[in-house]
C-alpha cells in the first residue's frame, strides 16, 4: 500500500483533487485526539494507493491547530510522497508553504492546479524551469475539469516507489546558513539525519512545539540561543521574519524566471465581480439577496414541489402508510403494532424524512456557493463586521459549517487562537439553522405562513443577530474581553462550479441527516409514541387516549413554561422539549401528535391541525426558541469536548436557552400588543426585556476589561 499526503493552502483547490482521485473510495473522522476532520480514501482505478487529504495550512509553523494537525502527521506517519497542490494563479502565496515541504526529507510531487485558468488568461509558466528551481516533479492539472489528475496519479506512484531523496535547491543568506550549520552540529544525533535541516530551521525560528521533541542540555539550548541572537543582531530582525523573509526572496526569484504574466495592468473577471460583491455599501444587501433566493428556491417553490411530492405520494394513502398498513393487516398484526409502525414510525420518521427534498435543494444551494467562491466573500464580508462588535472573521467559518450540522461547526472553532473568541463562536455557532432545523422551519411556514417566501431567510438572519448581539454583549464582559484575533484568507478566483463536488458535498450532508432520521429519530419517535398511547385509566396502566396518556401528563407539567410565548399546549412544550434530543424530533413528535400519518382523501397532509394550534405570532415565537435554544444532545457534547470543561458547558446551554426565551416572549407579547391585545404585566416584561437588552447593546466597554499587551499575553 502506497501512502499518499495532499498537502496545500485553503481554496487552493485541494478538496476538488481529492473528489476526483477518489470519488465515493473516501471516509471522513478525526485525527487521533484532536477534533479536526480527517479525509482519506483509495484512489479510483488503483486501490493500492491509499490518498490522506491533510488540514488546508498556509505554513507548517504551529500558528494553527490544522498547521500542528498537519505537520505532526508528515514528520511522525511518513508519508511515502507528498502531493503538494498549488494555486497556479498565486504561485507566489502557494509556494511558501512548498518551500518548508521539500526540507522534510519526504518525496514531493507539485500539482500545479487551475492551469486553465492560466491559460485562458494568455499567461505561461515554465514547468521545466520550475522543477529546475524547486527540484521536484511539477504537472500540471486542472482538479475542477479532471484534466492531468491520472498522470499525476501516476508520477505521484513513480516518485514514492523511487524514494528519491530531494535534492533542496533554495538556499538562505550566507550568514543564515551558517547559523544553521552551527544549530546542526548542535542537535546531530538527536534528530533523524534526513530531517536535521528542518529541524536547525525549526530551532532557529524559536519553534517552541518542536524544542519540546527534542532532548537538550540546559547548556546546548544556551548555546542555540546565543547564535540566534547574534544573527538577529546582525540583521536586525526576529529569527522567524529572517527566515520568512528569505523564502520569499527566493520565491521572487524563481517567479521571476518561471511565470510571465500577460498584463499587471488588467482586472480580472474576479476582481471585477469583487468590486460589486465586496463593496462596503452592496456587500450586506447583496448577501441578504442570495440567501433570500437560496431559501426561496429550497423552502417556497423548487423544494416545496418535491416536499408535497413525497407527503402526498410517498406517504400518501396509496404510498408507504398504505403498502404497510394492509401488509400489517394481513398478517392479522396486534393493534398495538400497527399503531406503534404506522403512527409512531411512519408518522414521526415520516413527517422529518417528508422535508428531504427541501434539505437537499438547500445543500445544492449552498454547495453551489461554496464551490465557486461566493462563501470566501461572504467571511471576508463578515469579518468586518464581526470585528466591530468584538468577533473575528474566523467566527464566520465555523457557522458557514454549522449550516449543514452544529456538531462540524462547534468543531471547526478550533481554528481560532484567541481562546476568548473561541468560547463566544463555540456559545453561538448553533444560533445558525443547519439542517435538522430546517424541517421546523418548513414546517411552520407551511403550515402557518402559506405562500410567504420571507419565513426562511428570516429564520437565518435571526441567527445571524442572535450571533452579531451575543458578540455586543459578551465581549462588554471580563470573561470575554479584548481585541478579536486577526483573519486573514486568500479569496479564490470565482469559478464555475464542479457538478461532482457539489453532489458529493450535497450528498455528504444528506446522508449524515437520513442516518440521524433511521437512529436517533427513530427510537425518539417510539418513544413518543409509547408515553402517547399508553398511561393509567380506570386504575390499570395500558393503551388510552391521548388526553390520557403519560405523554400528557409530563406535557401539561412544563407547557405552562411557555405559556408566555404563546404556546402553552402540552404538545408544543413535549415536541420543544424532544428537539434537545435532535432538533428534527420537533418535526416527528409533531407528526405523531398532530397526525401527521393520517391523511385526507385527496391525499394531503394534515396541516390544519397544526395551524390550529398556534397563531402565526406563537407560531413564529416557537420556531425562534427552537432555531436559538440549546442545540441537540450532540452538539452540546461536541461543546463540552472543546470547552473541555462542564462548568462552561453549562454556561453555553442556559444562555442559549436564556436569549431563545426572551426573543420569543418578545415577539409573542409585544406583538400581541401590537396587534390590538392589551397590555399585560407579561407586556410590560418583554419591554423590560427588550429595553436591557438594548442597554446591553450599547453600554460602553469598561476600560477595566480591556487587555492588551503584556497582560494580555500573559493572561493568554
Amino acid at each position: 500500500m502506497i501512502k499518499l499526503a495532499l498537502a496545500g493552502n485553503p481554496n487552493s483547490g485541494k478538496t476538488t483533487l481529492f473528489n476526483d482521485l477518489t470519488g465515493a473510495s473516501q471516509y471522513v473522522g478525526n485525527w487521533p485526539g484532536v477534533t479536526v476532520e480527517k479525509k482519506e480514501g483509495r484512489v479510483k482505478g488503483d486501490k493500492d494507493i491509499h490518498l490522506v487529504d491533510l488540514p488546508g495550512i498556509y505554513s507548517l509553523s504551529p500558528y494553527t491547530l490544522e498547521e500542528v494537525v498537519s505537520r505532526n502527521f508528515l514528520i511522525n506517519e511518513k508519508p511515502d510522497a507528498i502531493i503538494n497542490i498549488v494555486d497556479a494563479t498565486n504561485l507566489e502565496r502557494n509556494l511558501y508553504l512548498t518551500t518548508q515541504l521539500v526540507e522534510l526529507g519526504i518525496p514531493v510531487i507539485i500539482a500545479l492546479n487551475m492551469m486553465d485558468i492560466i491559460k485562458k488568461k494568455g499567461e505561461i509558466i515554465n514547468t521545466k524551469k520550475l522543477e529546475e528551481q524547486i527540484g521536484c516533479k511539477v504537472v500540471e492539472i486542472s482538479a475542477l475539469k479532471g484534466e492531468g489528475t491520472k498522470n499525476l496519479i501516476t508520477e505521484a506512484k513513480k516518485v514514492s516507489i523511487e524514494k528519491k531523496k530531494i535534492d533542496i535547491k533554495h538556499t538562505f543568506d550566507v550568514k543564515v546558513e551558517g547559523s544553521l550549520s552551527e544549530i546542526k552540529e548542535i542537535i546531530k544525533g538527536k534528530v533523524k539525519e534526513d530531517l536535521l535541516h528542518w529541524y536547525s530551521i525549526k530551532l532557529y525560528e524559536r519553534d517552541g512545539k518542536v524544542l519540546e521533541t527534542i532532548t537538550l542540555s540546559k547548556e546546548d539550548k544556551k548555546s542555540i540561543e546565543t547564535i540566534i541572537e547574534k544573527s538577529e543582531n546582525e540583521f536586525d530582525d526576529d529569527s522567524e521574519s529572517i527566515i520568512t523573509n528569505e523564502r520569499y526572496t527566493y520565491i521572487t526569484s524563481i517567479i521571476d524566471s518561471c511565470f510571465k504574466k500577460r498584463n499587471n495592468t488588467l482586472m480580472s473577471t474576479s476582481d471585477k465581480i469583487d468590486k460589486i460583491v465586496t463593496n462596503r455599501i452592496l456587500a450586506i444587501p447583496i448577501f441578504a439577496i442570495v440567501m433570500y433566493l437560496v431559501y426561496y428556491i429550497s423552502i417556497s417553490t423548487v423544494g416545496t414541489a418535491g416536499t408535497d411530492w413525497v407527503n402526498d405520494v410517498l406517504f400518501g394513502e396509496n404510498g408507504i402508510p398504505g403498502v404497510i398498513g394492509n401488509f400489517l393487516a394481513s398478517v392479522g398484526a396486534a393493534q398495538w403494532l400497527q399503531s406503534l409502525i404506522l403512527d409512531g414510525i411512519v408518522g414521526g420518521v415520516g413527517a422529518v424524512l417528508g422535508f428531504l427534498p427541501q434539505m437537499l435543494v438547500l445543500f445544492l444551494c449552498l454547495a453551489i456557493l461554496e464551490d465557486c467562491g461566493y462563501m470566501a466573500r461572504v467571511a471576508f464580508i463578515m469579518d468586518r463586521i464581526f470585528r466591530k462588535f468584538g468577533l473575528s472573521g474566523k467566527s464566520f467559518i465555523p457557522m458557514l459549517i454549522g449550516t449543514g450540522c452544529g456538531v462540524p461547526g462547534v468543531m471547526a472553532s478550533r481554528t481560532i487562537e484567541n481562546e476568548r473568541d473561541r468560547k463566544i463562536t463555540i456559545m453561538t455557532t448553533t444560533f445558525i439553522p443547519c439542517s435538522a432545523k430546517l424541517p421546523i422551519i418548513a414546517l411552520i411556514a407551511g403550515a402557518l405562513f402559506p405562500g410567504a417566501t420571507w419565513v426562511g431567510p428570516s429564520a437565518y438572519f435571526l441567527g445571524i443577530a442572535a450571533i452579531v448581539c451575543s458578540g455586543i454583549v459578551l465581549k462588554k464582559t471580563r470573561r470575554f474581553a479584548g481585541d478579536p484575533a486577526p483573519f486573514v484568507m486568500e479569496l479564490p478566483a470565482y469559478h464555475i462550479p464542479g457538478a461532482k463536488s457539489v453532489l458529493i458535498h450535497m450528498w455528504d450532508r444528506a446522508k449524515s441527516f437520513v442516518k440521524k432520521a433511521g437512529t436517533i429519530i427513530f427510537l425518539a419517535c417510539a418513544l413518543i409514541w409509547f408515553l402517547q398511547s399508553f398511561g393509567f385509566e380506570n386504575g390499570s396502566f395500558g393503551m388510552v387516549e391521548m388526553d390520557n396518556s403519560l405523554l400528557k401528563s409530563i406535557g401539561s407539567l412544563i407547557a405552562p413554561l411557555f405559556a408566555p410565548l404563546g404556546f402553552g399546549d402540552w404538545k408544543a412544550a413535549v415536541a420543544t422539549v424532544t428537539g434537545l434530543i435532535a432538533k428534527e424530533n420537533v418535526v416527528g413528535t409533531f407528526g405523531i401528535l398532530y397526525g401527521f400519518a393520517e391523511v385526507a382523501e385527496d391525499g394531503a397532509e394534515i396541516w390544519t391541525n397544526v395551524a390550529a394550534a398556534f397563531t402565526p405570532l406563537a407560531a413564529y415565537a416557537f420556531l425562534a426558541f427552537n432555531l436559538l435554544s440549546a442545540p441537540c444532545f450532540a452538539a452540546i457534547g461536541a461543546m463540552h469536548r472543546e470547552f473541555g470543561n462542564g462548568k462552561w458547558t453549562l454556561f453555553a446551554v442556559i444562555y442559549q436557552c436564556l436569549l431563545a426565551y426572551c426573543t420569543g416572549l418578545s415577539i409573542y407579547q409585544i406583538g400581541m400588543f401590537v396587534t390590538g391585545h392589551g397590555f399585560t404585566i407579561l407586556t410590560a416584561v418583554a419591554f423590560l426585556v427588550v429595553i436591557g437588552f438594548i442597554y446591553l447593546l450599547f453600554k460602553p466597554y469598561s476600560e477595566k476589561y480591556d487587555l492588551s499587551g503584556k497582560e494580555a499575553l500573559l493572561n493568554a
